[in-house]
């Protein structure tokens, strides 16, 4: 029985970067729904973070795949 490899860790990075970037959106709004205005941009910020912790995470998981970034 053949295993697949394991996933690389800036796939991973990505995955729980995504993660909490939609934990931080749910609870944006949660916060703005109950009227915690202060709150609810703290996690707006942290969706923001996230969401460009993500998108770096892909991005140097494909040039680490295509071989362009060594290391």
């Amino acid at each position: 029985m053949q295993s697949s490899p394991p996933p690389h860790p800036a796939r991973r990075l990505a995955l729980y970067a995504l993660i909490v970037c939609l934990l931080s959106v749910a609870a944006a709004v949660v916060s703005f729904v109950q009227g915690s205005w202060l709150l609810g941009v703290v996690w707006v910020l942290l969706a923001g973070l996230s969401s460009n912790m993500t998108w770096y995470y892909v991005r140097r998981g494909r040039m680490r795949q295509d071989g362009s970034v060594t290391g």
